[in-house]
């Protein structure tokens, strides 16, 4: 009998998952069924996490982007991701709300955690997305975003910084949502193909 407590979710954090996210209590007893059967420890681990990462981009490298991604829901930090982290995760990366998914996007960019942004961090972020964009895909980019280096100083720009100065939260969300181009740039857009991938998976 010891085992049965293990394989189904509290009704606490039950409760707050379906607060907090779009998800059903179905939808998220089958996710945290199929969680415990890739993950029998209960957490993902960053190995894990980019190996998930890797089998959506076969042409591609999304080994750095995926560690920063795996960086900015680890919210305890450390090392690896429970159910409650993995499922907003999900929420956030797949259909949170907008504000939401920019206060994300900022934890993202903010490499070092001090909380603001500076120009190496969002090169370093803009070149981990460039990893996986196919090479073919990148030569039809616009020629002032057509390189990391590009599309860095572009964003950068947009903020109206000087070279050593930083971006907090705020001007990082109230820029973002004043400028729809800035969004674009800022986020690696899905290829149809992930989103079917995770179609598939749901079936």
């Amino acid at each position: 009998m010891g085992n049965t407590k293990s394989s189904a979710l509290s009704k606490e954090l039950l409760e707050e998952l379906k607060s907090n996210t779009k998800y059903t209590e179905a939808e998220l007893c089958t996710w945290y069924q199929s969680f415990l059967k890739e993950c029998p420890s209960g957490r993902i681990s960053k190995q894990q996490f980019e190996g998930i990462y890797a089998s959506f981009f076969p042409d591609a490298d999304p080994t750095a982007y995926a560690r920063h991604v795996f960086r900015s829901f680890d919210t305890n930090a450390d090392g690896t991701l429970d159910f409650k982290e993995y499922i907003v995760a999900l929420h956030l990366t797949s259909g949170g709300k907008t504000l939401q998914k920019l206060e994300w996007a900022f934890g993202l960019y903010d490499v070092d955690g001090n909380g603001t942004i500076s120009k190496n961090e969002i090169q370093e972020i803009v070149r981990s997305i460039f990893n996986m964009i196919p090479a073919d895909a990148q030569k039809k980019l616009p020629e002032d975003e057509n390189t990391p280096e590009k599309r860095a100083e572009k964003i950068w720009a947009f903020f109206g910084k000087k070279e050593n100065d930083k971006i907090s939260e705020g001007e990082f969300i109230q820029g973002v949502m004043d400028n729809k181009d800035i969004l674009r740039l800022i986020q690696y857009d899905e290829p149809q193909k992930i989103k079917d991938k995770l179609k598939e998976k749901k079936q």
